[in-house]
């Protein structure tokens, strides 16, 4: 959890000349960076001195209601906006650097999901919802690819851990990303801000806000970010995995009273890049002596790199372009005896269009990805009670409506045969398109409310019911171009290319929600709870024809994924309020697993249902300010996240292809992309001088240790732990009517090469996306 403190401009004197050494030694020797919020004042008189070392409120909005985050029983991650900016945070793939049991799986605005406690790592399936909900200004957003924009004019991102569907609007299994933007203002803000950095980057980004009339209030923020990206195509000697984002937001507050409001919010954003590299991790199994990739790629006219060296060798353009925006309107009425009424309309579309080359420097495909439209709109009406009573509740009801298309499409070269291993003439320069279509309509209602039995004691029960239809069907068109085929060639290329027509397909599904809690004051700085809840997931359609030829149609189909949870924890404020310690327990048995399986007789990943999954573990916050100036903050976590049951599963190709007949049993493996341990350390130090001249030096240390790449749990795909440093260092001042600020950061100081997801490929190998090396860079901000 982050917190930020007001610092007075005018320290201690006397013990100015200990404290600063003896903060940055301590700085050092953690090699922390702050994550600081928003803070409210303290009500009471105190010294100069307890004031400058006691940690700021942060209130949530967790539970449907502005509360302090020590409050709310349920593990919760704050994040606020100056955190983020003083971070350089400005990307959702970035947050698992900052944040316990979490894992951000990201190739590109399709290819990404968002994973907490090992759970969610389903990407770009574009008929099934993410385990993990991401809510944007109370919006939830039906894509992760959604939520792959610049984290702009951010005012606080909360992480909820755990499933949360009694009061967010769709059912989740693993937890909720919940982003919140700054507000409109009456009085008058603006800010401007721009970053330099090596590898091409370069970020400018500013926002002003103020008073229309006595009651309209208006605010408008806007991006671009150019970088030339980190990967080098050994080819053409191009530079790739960077590009052009850009995007804004305009929003509008009207209130004519005390007791109503109303936020319009308009965004758009874009996005140009190369994006979405993939680099050759592993080369796979060697049986017999014969590796089939270095093999296929040799008889192919292929030279292979590594990208652990951060090449590649493409021969063909690799593409990304994105197109999104929304609209929403939330109003809220204080009602007679302080109730309150909440409605939030909103309409979001998002267009993807990938280029895709096939990791070769010679033409197995000439392009190959899925398009994909996309236009969703939502209604929420939420009633809460008053509170300060024995029982205050929270109770709505909620409609999200999906229409989503797709096209597949594949492009296959000259030497597609000797890189597939097909028979000579069966994929050569045919080309396959596919179209898929799914119609969601989903219908809840929903209530929490809780007990308070005594001044330390409260019991909340919270229960959700969700109906939703899903309408779809998937097709291929015959294919076209190629020569004449017969016998194994047309038999081959009707199996990956043929025409093919799921015909209608439907699911209906009714998914319960739960939650019972049980929280118990022991103190006013000591808060206990256990939490009981169940959540659930619906199924869905994979949007592509996969290994439908084959499997039949119900390959096509997922089933819905459920979820019971158990949580014990403590929330403690110590130290005279200077030290703020979280802990909790978890364990949750998840049925119907929804993961990625890759079919290597099809070349296609889609998405099945992977049997039964635990996860368990400890996760543990604090934030400590030990003396005036210095932050400290570190988090952890142990996720032990594995298959409890989960026969049939794919097999890895030092399996499948010694005994291509052989079934493998996951039973007890570690489930993809869930690391075991994972630390973050970080912390600031900043000073006054004259002239209220303030420097500051801040540092972060973000480790993950091993994790399994793919489901199939192979041992040439696996992710090795990695351990990232951020440094930087600043100076604040005022000038004009305004506050600068000038500062030096170094990303990923120690030049560390590491994977952040991996993903199966053709002949048993993996490819990886690589994490961003060394950057140096320097930001120049003014606010007045």
């Amino acid at each position: 959890m982050s917190h930020s403190h007001e610092l007075s401009p005018h320290p201690t004197a006397a013990f100015q000349p200990i404290l600063r050494p003896l903060a940055l030694a301590v700085l050092l020797a953690i090699g922390g960076l702050a994550s600081p919020t928003s803070s409210q004042a303290q009500g009471a008189v105190e010294t100069q001195a307890e004031q400058d070392t006691r940690l700021g409120t942060v209130t949530v909005n967790a539970r449907r209601r502005e509360e302090s985050a020590q409050e709310v029983p349920t593990p919760i991650s704050v994040l606020g906006g100056e955190a983020l900016e003083s971070q350089r945070i400005y990307r959702v793939q970035d947050l698992q650097q900052l944040v316990p049991s979490t894992n951000v799986a990201y190739v590109h605005a399709r290819q990404s999901s968002i994973s907490i406690r090992g759970l969610g790592n389903n990407p770009a399936s574009d008929g099934l919802e993410g385990s993990v909900g991401v809510y944007l200004d109370n919006v939830y957003l039906g894509r992760p690819g959604m939520a792959v924009f610049d984290l702009l004019d951010v005012e606080q991102l909360e992480v909820l851990r755990g499933p949360q569907g009694t009061l967010f609007g769709k059912n989740t299994t693993a937890g909720v990303l919940n982003i919140t933007t700054r507000k409109p203002t009456f009085t008058t803000e603006r800010s401007v801000q721009t970053s330099l950095g090596e590898d091409g980057y370069w970020q400018t980004q500013g926002s002003v806000s103020g008073g229309l009339s006595e009651t309209l209030a208006g605010r408008i923020s806007a991006y671009r970010t150019e970088d030339d990206g980190y990967v080098k195509n050994v080819y053409n000697g191009d530079t790739l995995n960077g590009g052009k984002r850009q995007g804004f937001r305009t929003q509008l507050l009207f209130e004519p009273s005390e007791t109503f409001n109303l936020r319009w919010i308009g965004e758009y954003n874009e996005e140009d890049s190369d994006n979405g590299i993939l680099t050759l991790y592993s080369t796979g199994p060697t049986i017999n002596g014969v590796n089939r990739y270095e093999q296929r790629a040799a008889a192919a006219g292929a030279t292979l790199v590594s990208g652990k060296d951060r090449k590649v060798n493409f021969n063909s353009p690799q593409m990304v372009k994105v197109f999104q925006g929304g609209t929403s309107l939330e109003a809220n009425w204080t009602l007679p005896n302080d109730f309150t009424l909440t409605s939030i309309s909103a309409y979001r579309w998002w267009d993807f269009t990938p280029r895709n080359d096939d990791g070769l420097n010679v033409t197995a495909h000439y392009s190959a990805g899925v398009e994909v439209r996309d236009k969703q709109y939502s209604q929420e009406f939420r009633l809460a009670s008053p509170t300060g009573g024995f029982f205050d509740y929270v109770l709505g009801a909620y409609y999200f409506k999906q229409d989503l298309d797709n096209k597949s499409f594949n492009y296959y070269g000259p030497q597609a045969d000797t890189w597939n291993g097909t028979p000579a003439g069966a994929l050569n320069n045919v080309t396959s398109i596919g179209n898929g279509h799914i119609d969601t309509d989903s219908y809840a209602l929903f209530a929490q409310g809780t007990w308070h039995l005594s001044e330390r004691l409260d019991f909340t029960a919270g229960i959700r019911g969700t109906y939703e239809e899903k309408d779809a069907w998937v097709t291929r068109n015959a294919p076209l171009g190629g020569a004449a085929v017969a016998g194994a060639a047309a038999a081959a290329r009707q199996g990956r290319a043929g025409a093919y027509d799921s015909g209608d397909l439907s699911q209906h599904s009714f998914s319960p929600s739960g939650l019972l809690s049980l929280s118990y004051r022991f103190s006013p700085d000591l808060l206990g709870y256990a939490t009981l809840s169940h959540g659930e997931k619906s199924g869905g359609v994979n949007l592509t024809v996969g290994a439908a030829p084959t499997l039949g149609t119900d390959s096509l189909l997922v089933g819905t994924e459920r979820a019971n949870n158990a949580e014990l924890g403590l929330k403690s404020t110590l130290l005279d309020g200077r030290l703020l310690f979280n802990a909790n327990l978890f364990w949750t048995e998840v049925s119907g697993y929804q993961a990625n399986v890759y079919d290597e007789a099809n070349r296609v990943q889609y998405l099945a249902n992977a049997g039964q999954v635990r996860s368990r573990g400890l996760e543990l916050e604090s934030t400590w300010q030990p003396l005036r100036g210095l932050t400290l903050n570190a988090n952890a976590s142990w996720n032990d996240v594995r298959y409890t049951e989960y026969e049939d599963a794919p097999c890895p190709p030092e399996v499948s292809f010694a005994n291509p007949a052989a079934t493998c049993d996951l039973t007890g493996h570690q489930v993809v992309g869930a690391s075991k341990y994972i630390a973050n350390l970080n912390g600031e130090y900043r000073w006054q001088l004259e002239n209220r001249i303030e420097p500051y030096v801040t540092a972060s240390y973000a480790f993950r240790s091993r994790a399994v790449g793919t489901i199939d749990d192979s041992e040439y795909g696996q992710i090795p732990s990695y351990a990232l440093v951020n440094l930087s260092a600043g100076v604040r001042g005022d000038y004009g009517d305004g506050r600068w600020d000038a500062s030096l950061w170094l990303k990923n100081a120690g030049d560390k090469t590491y994977f952040t997801s991996l993903w199966n490929s053709a002949n048993g190998g993996y490819a990886g996306v690589l994490g961003t090396p060394r950057t140096l860079g320097a930001t120049l901000r003014y606010d007045f």
